[in-house]
C-alpha cells in the first residue's frame, strides 16, 4: 500500500482523527484502561500477520505468529492465580467478555444441564454470553456495595439444588468494582451439598492485581475458582482490547478436538486468533516483572484513596469498595461527564484510577465539579 498513498483529503481526515483521539485521551477517568504503555520497540511486528491459530500449545501449521510469547503469558497468569501446577492452561483472548463467554462454555460441556447464577452487578456481556450459549440463568440480587447477595444466592440455590451450579462470580463488578468472594461461595456449596459445580470468576479489571493485595481476595484457584478470565487492556494496558483466561486443562481436555487444515487443536473460541496481542502482553510483563505490576497496584490505589479524601473534603459523597481503585461519586452534570468520559448508572458515576492516572487530574475534575455545584 505504501506504493498507493492516501488522497490528500483522505490523509488529512486521519490528522483530523489522530489530533481528536490525543486530546480525547486526556480527558479520560471514567473507564478502566491504561494509557501508560510503550510498544514502540514491537512497531516492526505491524509489518506480519501474526496469527496464533489454534491452541497455543500445539504446534500448527501456519507459522507466522507469537505463540512462544503467549504460553508465557498464560503460564505467567496461571501462577500468579495459583492454578494446580500440573493441571492449567488458557490462551489470550480478545477481552475480557470472550473469556467469560470461554468460561461458560466449557462449564455448559462439562454440565449441560445446569442451572447459571449471576449477580446483577454482572458486566452487560454475560447475559448476551448466556443467551448465545442457551443456558438457563437466574440473577441473584446485590448487597449496597455490589457484591453478591449470599443470602439470596444460599437461598436460590437451594430451592435448584437438584441441579449442577454454574456460578459467574464478578472479581470487580462495572460500576463499584465489588468483588464476589468465592470462599463464601464454596462455603455455600458445601452447605448444601451441591457437588457438581464450576466457578468462573469474571476479573477483568480486579483479577489483573488482586494478588498484590494484603489480605487477598478471594478469587483464584486455590480459592475454588475453575478458570479466571481478566483484560489486557486494562490495568495493564494494550493499544489493541485483548484478554486471557486461565482454566484448568483436565476440563479444556475433555472438549478439545483435532482439526487437520490446521495441523492444531480447536479449543479456543475463535479460529484465527490475534497475535499481536501477546506480544504486547508479553512485552509488557517482562518489563515489569511482579515487582512493577504490583508498584503499579500500589499507585492506583493511592490516588484512589486520594480521589476519594479530596472528593468528601468539598462536600461530594465520594466512596469506593476496600482496596479498590474505582470511586464512586453522585452523578455530575452532563458537560462534565462527556468530557470526562464518565459512566453513570442511577444516578451514580465513577472515575477509575488505572495506573496512569495522577492526583492532578483527580484535582481538575474536582474543580470543574465544584464550580458546577456553586453555579446550581
Amino acid at each position: 500500500m505504501k506504493d498507493h498513498p492516501l488522497p490528500a483529503a483522505d490523509a488529512a481526515m486521519l490528522d483530523r482523527l489522530l489530533t481528536e483521539v490525543q486530546d480525547h485521551t486526556r480527558h479520560f477517568l471514567g473507564y478502566p484502561v491504561s494509557k501508560d504503555f510503550d510498544y514502540s520497540p514491537l512497531f516492526p511486528f505491524l509489518q506480519y500477520p501474526l496469527n496464533n491459530l489454534g491452541d497455543p500449545f500445539v504446534d500448527a501449521t501456519y507459522t507466522v505468529g507469537s505463540r512462544e510469547m503467549e504460553k508465557y503469558v498464560v503460564e505467567f497468569f496461571a501462577r500468579l492465580f495459583r492454578a494446580p501446577a500440573n493441571d492449567w492452561w488458557g490462551y489470550v483472548t480478545n477481552g475480557g467478555s470472550e473469556g467469560n463467554l470461554y468460561g461458560l462454555y466449557l462449564a455448559r460441556e462439562l454440565y449441560p444441564k445446569a442451572m447459571v447464577y449471576y449477580s446483577e452487578a454482572t458486566h452487560y456481556s454475560v447475559q448476551k454470553n448466556l443467551h448465545l450459549l442457551n443456558m438457563p440463568s437466574i440473577m441473584i440480587r446485590t448487597l449496597p456495595n455490589g457484591e453478591i447477595d449470599y443470602d439470596d444466592l444460599e437461598q436460590t440455590m437451594g430451592m435448584n439444588r437438584h441441579m449442577p451450579v454454574i456460578m459467574l462470580a464478578n472479581i470487580g463488578s462495572t460500576m463499584t468494582e465489588a468483588r464476589d468472594d468465592i470462599g463464601r461461595i464454596k462455603d455455600i456449596l458445601k452447605r448444601l451439598a451441591i457437588r457438581h459445580h464450576y466457578i468462573h470468576a469474571d476479573g477483568a479489571l480486579s483479577g489483573s492485581y488482586c494478588a498484590f493485595l494484603d489480605p487477598r481476595p478471594a478469587f483464584d484457584f486455590a480459592d475454588g475458582a475453575d478458570s479466571i478470565a481478566i483484560s489486557g487492556h486494562k490495568f495493564i494496558g494494550s493499544p489493541i482490547p485483548c484478554g486471557v483466561v486461565v482454566a484448568k486443562k483436565s476440563y479444556r481436555d475433555r472438549i478439545a478436538r483435532s482439526v487437520a487444515y490446521i495441523g492444531s487443536m480447536d479449543t479456543t473460541i475463535t479460529g484465527s486468533r490475534n497475535g499481536h496481542s501477546p506480544l504486547f502482553l508479553w512485552y509488557a510483563l517482562k518489563s515489569l516483572g511482579l515487582a512493577g505490576l504490583e508498584k503499579r497496584a500500589r499507585h492506583s490505589l493511592s490516588v484512589a484513596a486520594y480521589a476519594v479524601d479530596r472528593f468528601r473534603e468539598n462536600g461530594i459523597n465520594a466512596w469506593r469498595n476496600p482496596d479498590s481503585i474505582t470511586v464512586v461519586f453522585p452523578e455530575p452534570p452532563g458537560n462534565i461527564r462527556r468530557k470526562w468520559q464518565l459512566a453513570c448508572e442511577n444516578g451514580w458515576s465513577h472515575i477509575i484510577c488505572m495506573p496512569n492516572v495522577e492526583t492532578s487530574q483527580v484535582d481538575a475534575l474536582l474543580a470543574e465539579m465544584t464550580a458546577a455545584s456553586v453555579l446550581v
